[in-house]
């Protein structure tokens, strides 16, 4: 039986950093797939979206003094050091977010290139984990292996096609920890009978400001065939559960300034997609009138637009969410160390927290920093 003083069960972004800091002990990666790196390789559409210029617990789900401490201890500069150390200087698009200069291989180069002597057990799928005297049993589809300390780094359920399971959760429950019920996040929304209006400007995208309990996201809408997505929908979907959102279709302008021109009609007025103004006004019953006959019922009808309130019927599920929400309880879990407080010598990182970040590298800057805090 091969015996590991520290084995990391899942080759993803935060088990490629772990082994990276303790690449030097008795180490070996187990990866149920026949690749490392597989949501990195996809992410940020093939450019990586690594992380943000500004990065805090305010862009997370979960508990924000647990998230800032983790955060703390390797910041996004100090990715971004990081990278630059070893010959890869990310770029920043869309204002603030660091990507890959040409694709996420460089990033993956990285990490192969500093653990070319770490094992990686490919194809080792785990299956189930026991306590033995001092060590653990490991038990794999390919057998069963002993290890001193354990990473559990396997991510959520979201991405299932490139090999993702709850074998987190479930090895987790059985060392006694609670797991706040997961869902499909950064996802679209499908829509209800009043939405369905929606479902008709399939290929049409629009800027938005949604809102959804305390957060608003400026950003892009898309109409799709199951309902809406894009990033302004993603976002919201991390902070929604059940209950309305509220789009606003004309962010940062007046409907009074719009309707000052009388003699236009209100479908030439709204600096908005034909199709997509049509089919508003039939789904609020008003015609498209000069502005001038506009009567105040009228009027009410139209502010709508800055304020449309809708009930999402749900997501589009784990097979198109971008990462999974809930997880493990970060309250079980030593943020100094990310050692179970139940298990010594067990370590829990990345996705299968109760932490989960909004779109814009976050999620993979938690990723890292959360790998990072392994104190081992």
């Amino acid at each position: 039986m091969r015996y590991f003083d520290i084995a990391v069960i899942g080759g993803g972004a935060s088990g490629l950093m772990a082994a990276l800091r303790y690449k030097n002990k008795n180490i070996a990666v187990l990866e149920s797939t026949q690749s490392i790196a597989n949501k990195i390789k996809i992410s940020g559409g093939g450019r990586c979206n690594i992380t943000n210029k500004k990065v805090s617990a305010d862009n997370y789900l979960g508990e924000r003094v647990f998230i800032q401490k983790v955060l703390d201890k390797f910041s996004q500069k100090d990715l971004i050091e990081f990278l630059k150390k070893r010959g890869l200087n990310p770029i920043i698009r869309k204002k603030s977010q660091y990507f890959c200069p040409k694709s996420s291989d460089e990033l993956i180069m990285i990490f192969k290139k500093e653990l070319k002597n770490v094992p990686f057990l490919l194809g080792h799928s785990l299956c189930d984990l026991k306590k033995e005297d001092d060590d653990f049993l490991i038990f794999t589809n390919k057998g069963t292996l002993k290890a001193h300390k354990v990473v559990i780094a396997t991510g959520g359920i979201s991405y299932q096609k490139i090999g993702a399971t709850d074998i987190a959760f479930e090895i987790a429950k059985k060392f006694s920890h609670n797991i706040i019920t997961p869902k499909p996040a950064l996802v679209g929304f499908t829509v209800q009978k009043n939405e369905f209006w929606f479902k008709e400007l399939s290929g049409i995208s629009i800027k938005v400001r949604m809102k959804t309990g305390k957060k608003s996201f400026l950003d892009d809408l898309l109409f799709a065939h199951r309902g809406i997505s894009a990033p302004a929908v993603l976002n919201s979907s991390l902070y929604w559960d059940k209950g309305s959102i509220e789009i606003d279709f004309l962010p940062d302008i007046s409907l009074k300034s719009i309707l000052k021109n009388q003699n236009r009609q209100i479908s030439s007025l709204l600096p908005l997609p034909k199709r997509f103004t049509k089919a508003f006004l039939q789904s609020i019953d008003l015609e498209d009138k000069r502005a001038s006959l506009l009567t105040k019922e009228d009027k009410e009808k139209l502010s709508l637009l800055k304020s449309y309130t809708f009930s999402p019927a749900g997501t589009f599920g784990y097979s198109k969410a971008e990462v999974t929400k809930g997880g493990i309880d970060t309250d079980e879990i030593d943020p100094d160390s990310m050692m179970s407080r139940y298990q010594k010598n067990l370590f829990f990182i990345g996705e299968c927290l109760n932490v989960t970040g909004e779109l814009g590298g976050y999620n993979l800057q938690w990723a890292f920093s959360s790998a990072f805090g392994l104190r081992i």
